[in-house]
């Protein structure tokens, strides 16, 4: 193994116009490169170690999904089970059909909110909303919130297409309902205790806030909605400091499963290698079964709903229960496994997955806008070149 392309990669990225990136690679359960480029802290020239926590928003998401993949090992849930039978707000759906808003034909399964196919929105300006923040007097915890959400109207009908949205903040109250606890908690006892990754959390103590990197944001002039600018394409912009915080988590009672979580990357890059060492951490503590991971990452939509799926950066790959999947190396123009798996988050955090190579790796830079369509797939192929 030679990381020095990765390493140089990160240094170009720095260079450019990424403030500071940090990246952990585990090879058969062991670490076998940690590098940093740049500075957590333009403002003080504080340089980037991987030790300081950091937003990595959408990158939640797999974590989400793995805790609730631990449910249904234990019995306690199947795929297909409509989402009503444990939040009965959504028992009786509607979907907007052009001018009309029609009742939907299909339930939304448990399957729907793993895939993204359950016609749900990533809006989180609606009546719904102020709804929620009007009954919990701003706290918005989570099983109200999700409560309010189910009031709104589907942009399709379940199962008929992908959309990126809520589905994974939805699942996260489904696990709160079926374990019996709040979301951050299970996550804590479940995945992050086993795998020691103490500097974890959905809401920061003082001690992890004083432990936070600056959050930056590449500000082009236009488009504020983080969503929609980690879609963005590259443009030319100005490297702004955003003063912390996180617009995905609307409440201190809300354990947002699609873009919660509060990490390291040395914490994060455990979770990572446990997944690519097929559920077992390098602690020798397991957290979900190797069949299991092969079902994650296993694509679950079929052509129609291929056609919502179009990210550019993600040609080449379908989409498991929550995660990217290589499927086609060709398309994708990859030097990867076929099965690669993992995700993105809105500020530049990224991570990889190789059950077959026993390959893990998180990456990750802390800026909104963070250039995906860039760095990602030259981050993919990079690492591969380097193992």
């Amino acid at each position: 193994m030679d990381f020095k392309n990765l390493k140089n990669f990160m240094d170009s990225l720095t260079d450019w116009i990424i403030p500071g990136n940090s990246a952990v690679v585990y090879k058969d359960g062991q670490k076998v490169f940690e590098y940093s480029s740049g500075y957590s802290d333009l403002e003080n020239k504080i340089k980037m170690t991987g030790e300081e926590n950091i937003n990595i928003y959408s990158c939640s998401k797999v974590a989400t999904v793995t805790a609730a993949l631990q449910l249904y090992e234990q019995g306690k849930f199947l795929l297909s089970d409509p989402l009503y039978e444990y939040i009965p707000e959504f028992k009786e759906m509607y979907v907007k059909s052009g001018e009309r808003i029609e009742k939907a034909k299909n339930p939304i399964t448990l399957r729907n909110l793993f895939t993204m196919t359950a016609g749900l929105t990533y809006n989180m300006d609606t009546d719904a909303f102020k709804k929620a923040k009007e009954i919990t007097g701003g706290k918005m915890d989570t099983q109200t919130v999700v409560k309010c959400i189910a009031k709104d109207p589907l942009q399709f009908e379940p199962g008929e297409s992908w959309g990126y949205s809520l589905c994974h903040d939805i699942l996260a109250a489904v696990v709160e309902v079926i374990s019996g606890k709040r979301f951050s908690e299970y996550v804590k006892q479940n995945i992050f205790e086993p795998l020691d990754m103490k500097y974890s959390c959905y809401h920061a103590s003082d001690e992890i806030k004083n432990r936070m990197a600056q959050q930056y944001i590449y500000d082009t002039g236009g488009e504020k909605d983080i969503v929609t600018l980690q879609n963005s394409q590259n443009s030319r912009g100005v490297i702004k400091n955003t003063g912390g915080g996180n617009s995905l988590v609307p409440g201190e009672e809300y354990d947002s499963g699609g873009a919660g979580i509060i990490t390291t990357v040395k914490d994060y890059a455990k979770f990572a290698a446990a997944l690519a060492n097929k559920g077992l951490g390098v602690n020798n503590n397991r957290i979900i079964g190797s069949g299991t991971v092969e079902l994650l990452r296993t694509n679950q939509l079929n052509s129609e709903q291929m056609k919502g799926y179009n990210w550019r950066r993600l040609a080449g790959y379908g989409y498991g229960l929550g995660v990217r999947t290589m499927v086609d190396r060709a398309a994708a123009g990859s030097n990867g496994s076929i099965g690669e798996f993992g995700w993105g988050g809105a500020a530049g955090a990224n991570i990889l997955i190789d059950p077959d190579l026993n390959l893990a790796v998180f990456y990750a830079h802390h800026m909104l806008n963070p250039q995906e369509e860039y760095y990602q797939p030259r981050l993919r192929n990079v690492i591969y070149s380097s193992i």
